[in-house]
Parts: C-alpha cells; structure tokens; sequence
C-alpha cells in the first residue's frame, strides 16, 4: 500500500462554493480532474476550469428534482475500491469504474435551515444524501482516498499539499481529514435527530465542534476544554484568556443576574456563589452596596452588571482586585480606567437564550435536566401567616429568592433594602446554612433588623424562624411543603412575622 498518493480525479460537490477559490488553483495546475454536479460543476467552468459531469461518468441524469444524482456504482466504487486489493481492482476494470482520489463535499445547510423557522417541508429537503454517503465512503477509504468535507479542512487539506510539494497527501494526513470528516457526518446526524425528537429525550446526541483549549482544568495539573460558541455570548475586549473556573463563575453570574430586576443592578460572585448583590438608582450606588455586603469575599470575584458601566462605576471598581468583569456595555472612560490592571478580564454581554437544557457527568454517564427557569412573582405567592408582607418586603423577599435560587444547597440569603447582608451556602444542614448567613452579616457590622430571609427549600422543623426571628428577621420566603410547615407558621404568627410560601423548591448541587 502506497503511502503517499498523488490526486489525479477529484469528485467536487459543495453547496457553499467560497472555499473552491483556493482549492481549484493548485489542483487544476497538477492536471487534476475534475468531476462534478450541477451547480458546482457550472462554478468550476465559469472559473475556467474543465469539468466532467457527474452524468456523463454514470450514464445517468440527476432525478428525483436533484435527491438522486451521485448515488452510483460508478462514484461510490471509485471511491470505495482498495488500491491494493486484487479482487477490487479486477471489477473496476470489468465496470469501467475510475479510481477517485480526492472527494470535495459539503452538506445541506440542515441547521440554519431549522433555526431560520422554515416550514417543515423545506427542512426536510436539506436532509442530505448523497453528500454523507460521499462523506462517509471517502473517510471509510482513507488508504486511498483524501476527504475534505468543510471549510476547515480545506485549509488543512492546502497545507498539507503545500507541505509535501505536491497535489498529494500522505497516509497520516489522510487518516487525519477522514477524522476530521467523521466529526462532520456526526453532528449533522445529531441535528437531524434532535429536530426530530423536539426535545423529548428519547436519546441523547451531542454535537460540539473547535473546542476553545484552556490554560489547565479546575486545577493546573487537570487539561481543560469549552465547547461551545463563547464569542457569540461575550466579546472580550481586555484581559488574560478565560479559564475553567471563570466559565463556570460567568455561567452562575450570567444567569443569576438575567433573573434580577429591570434596574440598576450589580452581582459580585465567587465561586459560583452571589457574596454581594443590590439594586440602586445608579449602578453606581448599586457597586457600592454589592461589594460592602461582602468585600473580602469580592477579592478576586467575578462582578457583572446589568447597564453600561460608567466612569464613575469604574473608578470605584478599579479599586478591587477583578478576575472578570462582564456587563452590556462600557463607556470610553469607564474601559480606560478597567483597562488598568492587565490581566483583568472585562466582557461584553451579548443577549442571548440560555440553554433550556442542562448537562453534567455522573458516574461516567450523564445527568441531564431541563434548566431551573422558574421565578416566582409576588402575585404568585401564599401568604400563609396573620402578618402579611408590606411593598418593601416583598421587592426585598422577591430579591432573596432569586439569589438563593442561584446558591448552592443548603442555601439561605438575607437581603434588607434591596442588598444581599449575606448568604450561607452548601451546608449539610439549613439550620448551618442559617446561622452562617446571620455570622457573616454582623462580622460585616450589617443590621438585620427588618430584614428578610430566603430558602431554598422548606423547613422541616421551625428551628429556622426561630433562629431568624431571633436575629431581627421579620419575613420569610421559603418553598412550602413540609409535613410540619404550621409548626413554622405558628411561630411566625406568634412573633408578628410574615411568612410566604411559592410552591417551588430550587436545589442546586
């Protein structure tokens, strides 16, 4: 078997015709031939170059309005025929079938097809044939045949050829397009399925394509990945490349301050947790009071706005130690002053949907789940005790809930005047969850009386009221649903405290 192969018939098919401007060149100056269809073949002439029909090999016309044209004995035995093998070559001579050396195919644009809200019919269409049979057949004959099946490959497919000196490619570099080729046909497969199962999970098919590679993992002796699309969520205008543990941390921030309210608001995070969170007239305002709620845990914290960030934000900001800065926006001044420290990671906020579905590894499988959405409005509350929340309770519990939905479990936040006091997070116990929240808000000199507290889930026993009442609490929101929820009541209606319940529990491990 031949390790180097030099291309003497390339089989052309592409619907994006952009990347045959630096593909055609070198090929048609080795003397390739060219075979192709339709569309692609009426680009290759009218670019000068000959062309072979892909009807005159097979002796067949396109039908079926174009679903059939490639199908053929004639193209897949050319393709599919092992060089060195006797038996092969014996019936590509009985057949008269051409040895193809080169196969340049893309797909039907399937998922901008189905993003674009076409009708289904239309969709259907853009299911492709040919082209992944073409595909897969190339990539399977990689000892004899050279696969370029997208955009990215045609640069590897260049360099390659650039390297060797010639229109060849070696086994190596086969096996790597056909790899590459493979990771093509799998994720348009995986699209396919995942428009026609509509999200039911009746199995589940993961396609992630140009993992962004990271400094190190969690830690610098773990290796790390993201697969995904991070510049069509932020654009970074400053700082060192983001690492494991900030993604994680923008995720929780970006999805924690999504759910605040519509007015200035500043959310400082660490690890994954809200340590300092308030809503103000002026962003400003709303900076000072989030960082005074924790300012040592605010060291080295990822902090995220929800309105352009402005000088006089900035100048306050610059003087804590930022790892990430995220917002919608920053005025010229306000960059200038961030721009100061040089590993500070600032990023603009893009709008964007948050994945509706969430998945994570477990016991070398995976867990998957539909994302925690919910947010319970006031209207939708249970006012369960004699005392019943005033207007300023209710914004300040609305508040509470949304930032222990966001805290790991055990969570509970105490929040007076629109600012997070504290929070006490991933305990064993809501009862340790409680009483570090009310340990941190007084080592920070914060005055809990009138405060409010959250929870993220009911409270089996009324040692929590009991705790909170004590501490100056005068509301609770908590999910409901215990067994023993009047033991609570009743001792809120004994101590005139309010007490609301919303129906939905939100863990987070």
């Amino acid at each position: 078997m031949a390790d180097t192969i030099h291309i003497q018939t390339a089989l052309i098919s592409v619907w994006d015709k952009s990347p045959l401007e630096a593909l055609l060149p070198p090929l048609a100056a080795a003397g390739v031939r060219f075979v192709s269809t339709g569309g692609t073949r009426k680009h290759i002439i009218e670019a000068g170059y000959n062309c072979d029909a892909v009807e005159e090999l097979t002796g067949y016309p396109s039908i079926l309005g174009g679903r059939v044209k490639t199908l053929h004995p004639k193209i897949f035995g050319g393709i599919l025929a092992r060089r060195d093998n006797h038996d092969d070559q014996a019936q590509t001579e009985q057949f008269d079938i051409p040895p193809i050396d080169l196969v340049v195919v893309d797909l039907y644009p399937f998922e901008a097809t189905v993003a674009s809200g076409a009708p289904e019919d239309e969709i259907i269409e853009k299911i492709d044939i040919g082209g992944i049979s073409l595909i897969r057949a190339a990539a399977k004959n990689y000892h004899d045949v050279a696969i370029v099946a997208s955009q990215r490959q045609v640069d590897q497919f260049l360099q390659a050829i650039q390297r060797n000196g010639a229109v060849a490619t070696t086994l190596e570099q086969r096996r790597a397009l056909a790899t590459e080729a493979f990771a093509v046909t799998s994720a348009y497969d995986s699209h396919i399925f995942a428009h026609f199962d509509g999200g039911n999970n009746n199995a589940l098919r993961i396609a992630a394509d140009n993992p962004m590679t990271l400094r190190y993992g969690e830690n610098p002796h773990q290796t790390g990945q993201f697969y995904g699309d991070f510049s069509a969520r932020f654009t970074q205008l400053h700082g060192k490349e983001v690492s494991y543990n900030n993604l994680l941390d923008i995720d929780a921030a970006t999805a924690l301050i999504n759910d605040c309210p519509d007015k200035p608001t500043f959310v400082i995070l660490k690890h994954n947790n809200a340590c300092g969170l308030a809503v103000r007239p002026t962003l400003a305002e709303a900076f000072r009071d989030a960082l005074a709620g924790d300012p040592v845990s605010a060291f080295g914290g990822i902090h995220v706005a929800n309105r352009e960030i402005d000088a006089e934000t900035a100048r306050l900001m610059n003087e804590v130690f930022i790892e990430v800065c995220i917002a919608p926006g920053y005025t010229p001044e306000a960059l200038d002053i961030l721009k100061q420290k040089k590993n500070r990671v600032i990023l603009v906020a893009h709008p964007a949907p948050q994945a509706e579905t969430i998945v994570r590894s477990a016991l070398g499988g995976l867990l998957v789940q539909q994302r925690d959405n919910h947010v319970e409005l006031p209207e939708q509350w249970t006012s369960v005790t004699e005392q019943v929340v005033d207007n300023r309770q209710a914004d300040d519990l609305m508040l509470a809930n949304i930032i222990v939905k966001h805290s790991k479990s055990n969570a509970i936040t105490l929040v007076k005047n629109c600012q997070l006091l504290a929070s006490g997070v991933g305990q064993t116990s809501r009862v340790d969850a409680l009483e570090q929240a009310i340990g941190k808000a007084r080592h920070f000199k914060h005055d809990l009386n009138g405060a409010v507290m959250a929870s993220d889930a009911f409270f089996p026993f009324p040692d929590c009221v009991e705790i909170a009442h004590q501490a100056g609490i005068t509301a609770v929101i908590h999910p409901g649903g215990s067994v023993r929820d009047q033991e609570s009541i009743d001792y809120c209606n004994a101590h005139n405290m309010a007490m609301v319940t919303t129906g939905f529990r939100h863990f987070r491990h």
